[in-house]
């Protein structure tokens, strides 16, 4: 993507945890305007860095971010407050299905819009919107979040941020604990939203079988580094991602035959 195409950069980024412990060394990316990127690792990589740095929240779990930079839109994040980063369109949808369980469904993704102070008429039509995305929601718009399976819960995460009409929807883990027709569903909606609405979309993920058949580019983190970038396409046709994130098997190594000689 061109850079002046671009939504989000994110340049050389350090981090540590504790004041000690490196958790990002020199992450860089741009994500454009209408795109989806996949942000693939195992469990540690710093994806979950990544995307906490991303929301200026990485001083909550006492991180520090120790060197690069962050921009979203005109806005340099580490120097704007996570509310307002949430009003300038970066929402982020975080790991675990939080969702206020004691509040029913509807209270949960009104919520979202109030975090932006819609007006009630505004609301009410992204209540609709979101419905339409997730029929199972509007089925259970009176049931308290907390009595919903992880499923709807997850849905329902979604949606609350739909509500806020977002520039930048990231999630972290999405799919995490889900059954996989319920995973195929939420990135299904995800996806179209993205070719309907233009909606960028980064996606930190642990299934990188999902994450690549939904992105158009992704990168791979380890231990903290950026490994790898390109398009989906193309690492999903490299043969260490296949082993590595997919779970197919390395090509067999023939040996050569015997020197006859040797034979027994």
């Amino acid at each position: 993507m061109p850079l002046d195409n671009s939504l989000l950069v994110v340049d050389g980024l350090k981090a540590t945890y504790a004041n000690a412990i490196t958790a990002l060394d020199g992450v860089g990316f741009t994500l454009g305007r209408g795109e989806i990127l996949a942000l693939l690792g195992a469990n540690g990589a710093g994806k979950t860095t990544v995307l906490k740095a991303l929301s200026n929240l990485l001083s909550a779990e006492r991180g520090q971010i120790r060197a690069g930079s962050i921009r979203f839109a005109d806005l340099d994040v580490a120097r704007t407050r996570p509310a307002d980063l949430v009003r300038a369109g970066l929402v982020q949808v975080l790991e675990g299905r939080h969702c206020f369980p004691s509040l029913t469904v509807e209270e949960n993704l009104v919520s979202g819009g109030l975090g932006r102070s819609a007006a009630r008429r505004e609301i009410a039509a992204d209540l609709e919107k979101v419905y339409a995305h997730f029929p199972r929601l509007r089925d259970k718009r009176r049931t308290s979040s907390g009595l919903t399976s992880g499923g709807e819960q997850q849905m329902t995460a979604i949606g609350r941020a739909l509500m806020s009409r977002p520039r930048l929807l990231v999630l972290d883990e999405p799919s995490m604990g889900l059954a996989p027709i319920v995973v195929r569903d939420i990135f299904d909606t995800l996806r179209r939203l993205n070719r309907e609405e233009g909606l960028s979309i980064l996606v930190a993920e642990q299934n990188a079988a999902v994450a690549l058949r939904f992105a158009h580019r992704a990168i791979v983190l380890e231990n903290g580094i950026t490994v790898l970038s390109g398009t989906a396409s193309d690492l999903k046709a490299r043969d260490d991602i296949k082993a590595f994130y997919l779970g197919h098997k390395p090509p067999a190594i023939i040996a050569p035959n015997p020197d006859p000689a040797f034979a027994g």
